[in-house]
């Protein structure tokens, strides 16, 4: 007798158990399961996000959603919850990270360049302003904010909104005079409520800076310094951390800014060379004539 031959079975297509009932037979995974893409969506920066969502409408109604920018929002700029806000978080983490600064809407002209310092937080209405990084030894009166800065070059601001800011450094050209050609500079740490881009009396210039004072030295400065502290958090640990200049202040022949954001403050330390002195002014940004506190500018310029 011959050999009986083996039967030899035709050779199949593999189908993917994505089209097939294979996965959905054997568990209760769905490759369509909302949850996890909102997870997933944690591991990703706001470009690759908006990149997710235009693949499919899907996609776009799950990254879409406003808890997983708030969530990309705080995550980025490292910030705690500032509780509810009165617009869409992808329009505030636009406003963060589309590489805006003020001087982009107003004064152009008078704009070199600038660098990103980070976000904090201001819980209460009051801030501590000063020029300086010595732990005040008492609470400046809130009342007469000009003068304190002309004799001590700190003051407490009042009325300002709360919630998140972002810090920037700006290197503007000098404002004493208007003239294009003048080659003096200007360092502003240049700090702004997280709404300010959105509101329509800063587009439209209607909401204008305006002087709260100035404080002159006319000795050696070594550094060029400005500090805002949520006057709340003036004693936490964490705000200690601004007044350990050691830590993070350049060391000698280092002209590079150095700078430092804490959970409730920001400072920056910019050292210089032998001077004659420096001016320092203060000027803020109001929500209209009597309106909330909505940026903060510090500038010093050498005498």
């Amino acid at each position: 007798m011959g050999k009986r031959l083996r039967r030899i079975k035709p050779i199949c297509s593999c189908i993917s158990p994505r089209s097939s009932s294979f996965l959905y037979s054997h568990s209760d995974f769905s490759f369509w399961e909302e949850d996890i893409w909102t997870e997933i969506t944690k591991f990703l920066d706001g470009k690759s996000m908006v990149m997710l969502a235009v693949t499919c409408k899907w996609f776009n109604s799950v990254v879409m959603e406003d808890n997983v920018w708030k969530y990309a929002c705080l995550r980025d700029l490292q910030v705690s919850d500032p509780g509810k806000v009165p617009v869409k978080w992808i329009k505030l983490y636009a406003c963060a990270f589309d590489g805006s600064h003020s001087y982009l809407f107003h004064q152009q002209e008078k704009h070199i360049d600038w660098m990103r310092i980070g976000a904090f937080s201001l819980d209460s209405p009051e801030a501590l302003l000063a020029d300086s990084l010595i732990y005040p030894k008492a609470i400046p009166d809130k009342d007469d904010a000009e003068k304190l800065l002309e004799t001590n070059g700190l003051c407490v601001l009042n009325n300002i909104k709360t919630g998140i800011w972002i810090a920037d450094l700006q290197l503007v050209r000098c404002p004493v005079c208007d003239l294009s050609t003048c080659d003096g500079t200007m360092q502003t740490l240049d700090a702004r409520h997280i709404e300010l881009f959105l509101s329509e009396g800063f587009q439209d210039g209607s909401w204008e800076y305006s002087l709260l004072g100035s404080h002159e030295s006319r000795k050696t400065a070594e550094g060029a310094i400005g500090t805002i502290i949520d006057l709340e958090h003036l004693r936490d640990s964490s705000t200690a951390k601004l007044f350990d200049t050691k830590s993070w202040i350049a060391k000698e022949n280092d002209w590079q800014p150095k700078v430092m954001t804490t959970p409730f403050a920001v400072a920056v330390c910019t050292k210089l060379q032998p001077n004659d002195g420096l001016h320092v002014k203060y000027h803020i940004l109001r929500a209209g004539a009597h309106g909330k506190v909505m940026s903060i500018r510090i500038s010093q310029q050498l005498l």
